[in-house]
């Protein structure tokens, strides 16, 4: 034996740390798949967020509704990506896709139409991602309610007017309504309403609106495909709503918005009034006691 240390071993100085046995290297684990569910905005593709824009260009695989979403944010995908039209399938085949991600580390955009978080069909798919070990991200969009409010130049929230939004739909579609969410209680509050999936039935929504204590004058705003190349934006009441969807035949990807903000004038809010004070600006003393006493 020689004081180079055993056979087969290499010698060390006193002191050092003993060599370690030869290893294989680790293993790394694979990589784990992410499903990044976009807010594609109501359909002009610049008005996508940047991130959702990015989302979409590192995708793997882009799964969208070729019915809901406009082509053009297709531009924004890489190349060699593959493309689903989930229109075209149901849940189960998009879940498989989701199950190959999850197998192979794959990234996948899935893109909704408007926000994820309004009428996506977007929990029931969260839910099978993680059971399936995926990272999930929501990336919010433009509504199209927001959008049919710039198209017609309003604001949806006037002061001493209304100051809340209801976003609904009218009962008797393909999904059931919840019990208490008619269109007629939501009615009653006289506020903002942005209804959804109902130009199909524009009568029965008019009926329900004017039963909840909406007057046959108030203003509606119907919004067809906003955004889109072949938007229609048409200003009535809910007592001639019906005869106007009936004019421009609007059966589908319809909005109405309706309440007294919509025609109101002449308002002003207290945040900008120079009677009223925060942590960056100090009120002027004659204009807060005009406010204080009710003042404009």
């Amino acid at each position: 034996m020689s004081g180079t240390g055993m056979p087969g071993r290499r010698p060390y100085a006193k002191g050092s740390p003993a060599p370690q046995p030869d290893r294989a290297p680790a293993k790394r684990p694979p990589a784990t798949g992410k499903v990044t569910f976009v807010g594609a905005g109501p359909g002009a593709a610049d008005l996508l967020t940047f991130r959702a824009a990015r989302a979409i260009a590192e995708a793997d695989v882009v799964i969208w509704a070729a019915s809901l979403v406009h082509a053009d944010v297709l531009q924004h995908a890489r190349a060699d990506a593959e493309i689903v039209d989930s229109a075209a399938v149901p849940l189960e085949e998009v879940v498989a896709v989701y199950a190959r991600a999850a197998h192979a580390g794959l990234r996948v955009a899935r893109v909704h139409s408007g926000d994820p978080a309004l009428w996506g069909g977007t929990q029931e798919q969260v839910e099978r991602c993680a059971a399936l070990g995926l990272q999930v991200e929501i990336v919010p969009g433009v509504s199209s309610f927001s959008a049919a409010a710039a198209a017609a130049g309003r604001e949806l929230t006037v002061p001493e007017v209304a100051q809340s939004v209801i976003l609904t739909r009218l009962g008797g579609g393909k999904t059931p309504m919840p019990g208490g969410e008619e269109i007629r209680e939501f009615a009653r509050h006289g506020t903002t309403m942005a209804v959804f999936l109902s130009a199909a039935r524009s009568g029965r929504l008019a009926e329900e609106l004017l039963a909840g204590g909406y007057a046959a004058e108030t203003p509606v705003v119907v919004a067809y495909r906003v955004t889109w190349p072949d938007e229609l934006v048409v200003r009535c009441t809910v007592g001639t709503l019906a005869a106007a969807v009936k004019e421009h035949r609007l059966w589908k990807h319809t909005l109405f918005l309706v309440g007294p903000a919509l025609g109101a004038t002449g308002t002003r809010s207290h945040l900008y009034h120079p009677g009223h004070f925060h942590g960056f600006r100090r009120a002027e003393p004659e204009a807060r006691r005009a406010l204080r006493e009710g003042g404009a």
